[in-house]
């Protein structure tokens, strides 16, 4: 049955897409791929039409103008739930995200209700990051948990696994970050509506082909909607109305 859907938004991903869907499909068999391209100038919109012409596990969302990793989320999410998909991963298309490890999110998922990709877990595994960059990430991280007291170590990170009532639960149209902020964003969502999150350990490799879509505008929303998050709930460290502790944040066994 496939109740398992991957959101993988796309722009200029022409060299992974088909290599990604691959990989997925090899991890997880019984899972839909939905991509969402971003009007990519690369022509990745019509190599993603000649894969899902030819695998029918493929669907294909195509904007008309450049919106963004959150809008584009939020459009895949809003798909989902139009159908009968369960979990919901996200994932980036670049294999910065290995795919072999869908099936320990999937499992994960059996005791929470979101489960995040680590890098910080049990130590750091991030290959082929300058240090600069490296510090950077981590100090996001530190900043994002002091300021909201969301109890989790890479709260940026993109590669994760909702269960379906996550997502009917929390206000998608609400949802204002569009950059990197929109991770946090969400799962502050989940934490404040009291869902179960759990951190599973990942190892992050840099892109292997294509550029990084970081930009300054990306980098200023993330200092900003943080603040925005913790006082619109009043900087509350502890969401009342929680649900049964959220299980151990040390990941499954080898």
């Amino acid at each position: 049955m496939m109740y398992k859907l991957v959101i993988i938004p796309t722009f200029d991903e022409k060299a992974n897409v088909g290599p990604i869907s691959q990989a997925v499909f090899a991890a997880l068999p019984e899972s839909d791929i939905l991509f969402i391209d971003d009007n990519s100038p690369d022509g990745t919109g019509k190599v993603l039409d000649e894969l899902a012409a030819t695998e029918p596990r493929i669907k294909v969302m195509h904007n008309t103008v450049k919106s963004g990793l959150g809008r584009a989320y939020i459009q895949g999410f809003k798909w989902a739930l139009e159908r009968d998909y369960q979990f919901v991963f996200e994932m980036d298309a670049d294999f910065s995200h290995d795919p072999r490890e869908l099936p320990n999110f999937l499992k994960t998922a059996e005791s929470a209700d979101l489960v995040l990709g680590s890098r910080y877990v049990n130590g750091i595994r991030i290959t082929n990051w300058p240090l600069r960059r490296l510090m950077l990430s981590k100090g996001a991280a530190m900043y994002v948990r002091m300021i909201t007291g969301m109890p989790v170590t890479d709260p940026t990170g993109g590669y994760k696994c909702y269960r379906r009532s996550v997502l009917e639960t929390i206000n998608l149209d609400g949802i204002e970050s569009n950059g990197y902020s929109f991770q946090v964003e969400m799962t502050y969502a989940a934490w404040m509506k009291g869902f179960r999150i759990q951190e599973i350990p990942i190892t992050f490799e840099d892109r292997r082909s294509g550029y990084s879509k970081m930009n300054h505008d990306i980098f200023k929303e993330a200092l900003w909607i943080v603040w925005k998050l913790a006082m619109r709930h009043g900087f509350m460290r502890n969401p009342s109305g929680r649900q049964p502790p959220a299980p151990s944040t040390e990941g499954p066994a080898a």
